[in-house]
């Protein structure tokens, strides 16, 4: 018999809408909700992500950010 997922743990959450819309579009493809597409994400972030895009996206997105605050 599988394990169910509880999810235990609630986040006030603080996402742009371009994040939403793609956290959306991921969780139905996948038949799951938001809440356990996040925990399937980052249960798996070392699997899901390649480590060098990582890196250059996390260094894109800190120099864009200020002006995507404005």
């Amino acid at each position: 018999m599988a394990k169910r997922l509880k999810l235990t743990r609630r986040v006030n959450l603080a996402i742009s809408e371009e994040a939403w819309r793609k956290l959306k579009g991921f969780s139905a493809e996948a038949g799951l909700d938001e809440g356990e597409a996040l925990s399937f994400l980052f249960e798996n972030f070392g699997s899901v992500t390649h480590t060098d895009n990582l890196t250059h996206r996390l260094r894109l997105f800190n120099s864009e950010l200020e002006a995507r605050k404005r």
